[in-house]
């Protein structure tokens, strides 16, 4: 009887271990926010909820992570980071964080000084390559150059630092040291001035919010400022700095899932969250080093991770101990006939 009530132990606990992960699939349904940690050579993950840690979701130096900047999940879910120093886009598993490959190899297509990516409606992925004034473009499945999409210095870009897609299907992407936002018409491939901001706004990432307006961040003016979505009128500037949450710089503009806008503070070290209507100030999100976060950079939403799988080793370990169970329970029966 004792070795029936171990086999029965032994069945239990391994069912009781696949509920957890299956419960813990469940949990992982939640959104979370992903902050690029510079200096830590990480991505780290807040329940976008609360705010709280949940944890590395890409560890330090993962695939030869060195400086992640902007960061993506693709149409395949999966997560892309460009690594600055390095010149290279990294892939890593949508939902657990596990390095898959060096998905643009370091140079390539003349890569350098990489800052944002996005991938387009065409699946393929484009980036600002600030080392030339360029906009690049990827295929989205094999990660292979195709051409420089924006070409060099075009419509006087110097040098292109954050770029979005627009509904129109056009790219928009900020221009730091011109203090403007330019145009790239897909359909007749010319650029063109969008939105001019103030000297010295120094403009970086941006964002199309649900209202279809475009929300700028400037890294000098220490920011944000919105153009109306279509002529590219300054609308306001729709969140300031007149508590002094963003003197370390803004880096990327981004409306979660509660559809507030969320900010990342590069020196300061932290994200902001303010009104998504009114552009109040709420709090702020992470605080400033909060489990490491040390030089914030770029953001992003997607589901919570879910748990790192456990090693092949011990999963080859359960299922022998599951293996030997059955030789066991065969032995007792034969036995007992």
């Amino acid at each position: 009887m004792n070795l029936i009530n171990s086999i029965k132990t032994t069945v239990f606990l391994s069912l009781l271990s696949l509920t957890g992960l299956n419960l813990m699939a469940v949990k992982a349904r939640a959104m979370a926010l992903f902050v690029g940690s510079f200096d830590t050579d990480s991505v780290l993950s807040y329940d976008a909820e609360t705010g709280e840690f949940i944890r590395p979701f890409i560890t330090s130096g993962s695939g030869g992570l060195d400086g992640p900047v902007a960061l993506t999940f693709g149409p395949d879910e999966n997560f892309y980071v460009i690594s600055f120093n390095n010149d290279s886009i990294l892939q890593y598993d949508g939902q657990t964080g596990l390095f898959i490959d060096e998905f643009v190899p370091s140079g390539s297509g003349g890569l350098d000084n990489a800052q944002d990516l996005t991938f387009g409606s065409d699946g393929n992925l484009y980036v600002t390559n600030t080392a030339t004034d360029s906009v690049l473009r990827f295929d989205g499945v094999t990660g292979n150059f195709i051409d420089e999409f924006v070409p060099s210095g075009s419509g006087g870009a110097n040098p292109p630092f954050g770029l979005r897609f627009g509904a129109d299907d056009n790219l928009y992407f900020t221009s730091t040291f011109t203090n403007e936002v330019l145009q790239f018409n897909t359909v007749t491939e010319t650029t063109s001035n969008f939105a001019t901001g103030n000297a010295e706004d120094f403009p970086g990432g941006l964002t199309f919010g649900p209202d279809g307006n475009l929300y700028v961040a400037n890294f000098l003016a220490d920011n944000i400022s919105r153009y109306d979505g279509t002529t590219g009128d300054l609308i306001d500037v729709f969140a300031d700095n007149s508590n002094g949450v963003l003197d370390g710089g803004p880096v990327q503009p981004i409306f979660g899932p509660d559809g507030n806008l969320y900010v990342s503070s590069r020196d300061d070290n932290h994200v902001v969250r303010y009104d998504g209507d009114t552009g109040d100030f709420i709090d702020i999100f992470v605080p400033s080093g909060n489990n490491g976060l040390s030089t914030a950079g770029w953001l992003a939403f997607g589901e919570t991770p879910q748990p790192v799988p456990e090693s092949s080793s011990s999963l080859v370990l359960l299922a022998f101990m599951g293996f030997l169970g059955g030789i066991e329970l065969i032995k007792f029966k034969k036995k007992n006939k």
